[in-house]
């Protein structure tokens, strides 16, 4: 008790030092008296219901007091830049950078909006079972799960494994408006969504091979990814 005592201590102390906050840290430090458990049908609430959790969390104030706090830009899973495993603040490398982390193809594709030929890239006959994040920031992206063979030549998915670290904007720059997907946190071109897919979401997220980075399945725990080993523990890879 004492151990974790001087522990809580600590990091209370380290907190008001860090000058993170203006005022004083108020937080009590008191021995345990009693365990009050929640109701069963609070327990894993985020599992049980994911839909009204992130409404409810959303609502809270709670996502945006962290990104106030501690800084945007929060991303899961080790990666090129160097990022640590957890939830980390990534920083976009200046354009030099940039230049000598990526490959040619990768630079045009995620910094220019540039397109990878068709049927002549990574990913796009891929079947293996694992996950994709973003070749810089590596938040993650999509799921071999919601993978399909679109017959375009491109990686194509129905929808994004966490749709948060995805964003959508309208691309006028051929005679048809399309809309971009990009990496929230990187900011970088990934491809583009259209409502041509396969049921149940109709939609077809025609993602660059270049853009991407695959950890498998048997790769994920020691990646920084472990959370996601579940998804393919009781789920057969979808044919493609």
């Amino acid at each position: 008790m004492r151990s974790r005592k001087r522990i809580a201590e600590t990091s209370k102390a380290d907190l008001e030092q860090s000058g993170q906050f203006t005022r004083p840290i108020v937080t009590l430090i008191v021995k345990f008296s009693r365990f009050y458990e929640a109701e069963f049908y609070h327990q894993d609430y985020h599992k049980k219901s994911p839909v009204r959790y992130k409404i409810y969390r959303s609502g809270s104030g709670r996502d945006q007091f962290l990104d106030k706090t501690w800084g945007k830009g929060k991303t899961t899973g080790t990666n090129p830049g160097g990022n640590p495993s957890g939830q980390k603040t990534y920083s976009k490398p200046d354009d030099a950078t940039l230049k000598k982390k990526l490959t040619p193809l990768q630079y045009e594709v995620t910094q220019h909006e540039g397109t990878e030929p068709p049927f002549q890239n990574e990913y796009d006959d891929n079947k293996r079972e694992g996950i994709y994040v973003d070749i810089l920031s590596g938040e993650l992206l999509f799921s071999s799960l919601d993978k399909y063979d679109s017959g375009t030549g491109w990686p194509s998915f129905t929808k994004p494994l966490e749709p948060e670290n995805v964003t959508t904007r309208k691309d006028r720059k051929l005679f048809a408006v399309r809309t971009e997907v990009r990496s929230k946190h990187a900011d970088s071109h990934l491809g583009h969504v259209f409502p041509d897919g396969p049921a149940p979401t109709g939609q077809r997220y025609c993602m660059n091979s270049a853009a991407l980075r695959f950890i498998p399945k048997e790769d994920l725990e020691k990646e920084g990814y472990g959370e996601y080993v579940k998804l393919f523990a009781s789920k057969g890879e979808k044919s493609v």
